[in-house]
């Protein structure tokens, strides 16, 4: 961020930043000096937050650094239920047993972002899991099916003979009934929470509160280019190891330097441009990436850290040397797909077989693409760049 308070508030509202409602409300309530209630919500789907959603993490800090009361909510109910915003087939249901084991450290993961000691933390299910029949109507009544219906995605899915299930039509109310438990001013979240965001103003209004301002930062590209979702194992992880982290950040599309730069750190924005500048013209893109890897991996690890990941990479991969501290697997079962799940370098059969057809799995440096395949004892696995496996 910039110095001046002036500045900070401006670079806030338009840095990595799609959509405001209301940008005229919100930034005069901000340039006023009013303290802000700032939501942020994120369902546990998954055990690991990814770079993805250090994004309105960020976006938070920003708000904190500048005064505000942030308010953090694990989305231990919602999450459960599952939204599908984002989704092209309905989000199947989570066990509590799934979500409990996925946010065991979603705290500590947002602590290298946000200064949780001036935070408030909530669980939904502290209010959600109390609502009855009579109150979840009243707030239904306040939507319609067609309001639900004609979002893109879900038009989209009924138009292919798809299954809408009644469960998800209500996840934007219980996204929405946080922002009134919570009282918030401000709810940040990516685009594909748009109408969850806006149903919390609806409620609010059904409550007697003030709506909420909105802000909305554009989605991110993962590692294949597609949005960074765990479900499509292209993430970034917080809790990678520098290695791993810096690894992956090499990898990334040399098209998505100067957009990591923008949403995904800190850097000074005329820095960044300078960046821009040196690409076009003609710069090699792995020398600002390896300046992107540092600054990421400097941030949740540390110097040091960052250092000893740009050497490591180097060694590695520029001087094509075999790193030496390798970590032996041993898997229940030696097929392929079967290793590559249960080594949780993808998260499911459908992403290992797509790894595979792509080229991107190799034994003892040969590519194998046969699904079929079973790997023997005593050899090295490899996926992508970056990850390595001794089979024993």
């Amino acid at each position: 961020m910039t110095n001046s308070k002036t500045d900070q508030i401006t670079e806030l509202l338009t840095r990595g930043v799609e959509e405001v409602i209301s940008r005229e409300d919100l930034e005069k309530k901000m340039r006023s000096g009013q303290k802000l209630r700032i939501k942020l919500g994120i369902d546990p789907t998954s055990p690991n937050i990814h770079l993805g959603r250090s994004i309105p993490l960020l976006k938070l800090r920003d708000f904190q650094l500048l005064g505000h009361q942030v308010v953090f909510i694990i989305g231990d109910f919602t999450g459960l239920i599952g939204d599908t915003s984002d989704k092209d087939s309905e989000r199947p249901m989570l066990t509590e047993e799934t979500v409990k084991e996925n946010l065991k450290t979603y705290i500590d993961q947002a602590s290298k972002i946000i200064d949780m000691s001036s935070a408030e933390i909530h669980y939904n299910s502290k209010w959600l899991g109390k609502l009855g029949y009579m109150e979840i109507g009243r707030q239904a009544d306040v939507f319609s099916i067609n309001d639900f219906i004609s979002r893109d995605n879900i038009a989209k899915r009924l138009s292919e003979g798809k299954r809408v299930s009644l469960r998800e039509v209500m996840y934007p109310l219980m996204q929405g009934y946080d922002s009134v438990e919570i009282k918030a001013d401000v709810e940040i979240g990516g685009t594909d929470q748009r109408f969850n965001i806006l149903a919390g103003r609806d409620l609010q209004r059904l409550y007697k509160q003030e709506p909420q301002n909105i802000v909305m930062n554009p989605l991110i590209e993962g590692l294949d280019g597609r949005k960074m979702s765990s479900s499509y194992g292209n993430t970034i992880n917080l809790f990678d190891s520098p290695n791993d982290m810096f690894g992956k950040l090499m990898t990334v599309n040399d098209d998505l330097i100067i957009k990591y730069f923008t949403m995904l750190t800190r850097f000074d924005l005329e820095i960044i441009d300078g960046y821009k500048k040196e690409l076009e013209g003609g710069v090699n893109p792995r020398d600002i990436k390896i300046k992107l890897g540092h600054s990421i991996v400097e941030m949740y690890h540390g110097e040091k850290e960052a250092e000893t990941a740009v050497e490591y990479f180097v060694n590695t991969f520029t001087k094509k040397e075999i790193p030496t501290d390798i970590p032996e697997f041993k898997p229940a079962d030696y097929n392929i797909v079967a290793v590559l799940i249960e080594s949780e370098l993808v998260p499911s059969k459908g992403e290992a077989r797509r790894v595979l057809e792509q080229g991107g799995i190799k034994i003892d440096g040969e590519v194998v693409s046969d699904s079929a395949y079973t790997v023997p004892t005593g050899v090295t696995l490899q996926k992508g760049k970056i990850h390595f496996l001794k089979i024993i």
